[in-house]
């Protein structure tokens, strides 16, 4: 893709005011095997990726994307500079992935993240993690970007991308289901929340006439002990 030469140095300097937004979703997909490898113990294939939310090619604005593994891997720190963004390896435990996200413009800083890689699904379990028949066990989260006052280069790169496909655009998980369901789960806590605090004002309420009831007999007892 070919820049625009005339932006200088500064990348043209910032855009005071202008905010732009973009959501992407990263995370893993992983395989079992069926059973232990026996030359090196490992029982999953995995791939832990970042994509954008929307249809729509990031290489117009990243220049390369950062994975960091763990350090029993031998080549620990993996670049990748072109689409899909992902990085695959066989493995047997779980453990954190730094993800860094480098855009084109070197003046914009660097957006690191940080994920868990998800080979296993315990039962009960409370992390977002589903099982897909075709690709196996998904666990992947949806974030924003948020370029605020960016470089005249950089809204330029921000708003000139082009579509991935011309085919829906999917992705493993329905992130407009996990919302409402947040939502939902907001909008239950706030409503018992507010039940509680009417229990409490109730009670407390109860307490003081309790109380005063209580200074009032403990007068009456007074002066009747002065009466005597």
């Amino acid at each position: 893709m070919s820049l625009p030469t005339d932006f200088g140095p500064d990348s043209g300097g910032r855009m005071k005011g202008v905010c732009i937004v973009k959501p992407i979703v990263y995370g893993n997909i992983a395989r079992y095997f069926g059973k232990k490898r026996e030359e090196d113990g490992h029982t999953h294939q995995w791939t832990v990726y970042v994509k954008p939310y929307n249809n729509e090619d990031m290489s117009a604005y990243v220049k390369k994307v950062h994975f960091k593994l763990h350090e029993s891997y031998a080549n620990q720190n993996r670049i990748v500079v072109k689409p899909p963004y992902e990085i695959s390896e066989t493995g047997w435990g779980e453990f954190e992935i730094v993800i860094k996200i480098h855009f084109i413009d070197p003046n914009e800083r660097p957006v690191t993240m940080y994920h868990v890689l998800k080979l296993f699904h315990a039962a009960g379990s409370t992390m977002d993690v589903t099982i897909d028949q075709s690709k196996g066990l998904v666990s992947e989260n949806y974030d924003e970007i948020v370029f605020q006052d960016p470089t005249q280069l950089m809204q330029h790169l921000l708003t000139n991308t082009k579509q991935l496909t011309l085919d829906q655009w999917e992705h493993n998980t329905d992130f407009e289901e996990r919302k409402n369901k947040t939502m939902k789960t907001i909008s239950d806590m706030r409503v018992r929340v507010r039940n509680e605090i009417l229990v409490l004002k109730n009670r407390l309420k109860l307490a003081k006439e309790t109380i005063t009831q209580f200074k009032e007999i403990a007068k009456v007892q007074d002066g009747q002990q002065f009466s005597m």
